[in-house]
């Protein structure tokens, strides 16, 4: 049985708005290819609303590779690329899609209070460097 979201067709939105249809990673306005990741999983009762401050536009590439822990955001919101994926070697969408986003800073929303929560950054950011 799959846990169907209510609320992510409107926090989607909500988010890639905040972001004026930019992927916070690489900038690419392309909306379409976008989802809104979840810095704080929707189980975490205490910061996984569905509020654009727990999101970030992500392509679907970048999304699994964030929830997989592969990538991470910190705080400051600076990229981090797992050293797993840094040890692989194939062809450029691991090269140019992933490896090369090592220390970028993501891009910010367009308002101020629509940035990502640290709080929750800082969380999910603790889970990847487990994961390493």
């Amino acid at each position: 049985m799959v846990k169907h979201r209510l609320h992510q067709v409107q926090f989607r939105e909500a988010v890639i708005d905040a972001y004026e249809g930019r992927w916070a990673i690489s900038g690419l306005p392309e909306p379409r290819l976008l989802d809104a990741a979840h810095i704080a999983p929707d189980a975490d009762e205490e910061f996984g609303q569905p509020v654009i401050v727990n999101g970030l536009p992500l392509s679907k590439v970048h999304h699994a590779a964030y929830d997989a822990n592969l990538i991470g955001v910190d705080p400051d919101g600076i990229v981090h690329v797992s050293e797993r994926l840094l040890a692989l070697h194939d062809g450029p969408m691991l090269e140019e899609g992933l490896k090369r986003m090592k220390g970028r800073r993501i891009l910010p929303p367009l308002r101020d209070e629509d940035r990502p929560d640290r709080d929750r950054l800082a969380i999910h950011f603790e889970l990847f460097r487990k994961a390493a």
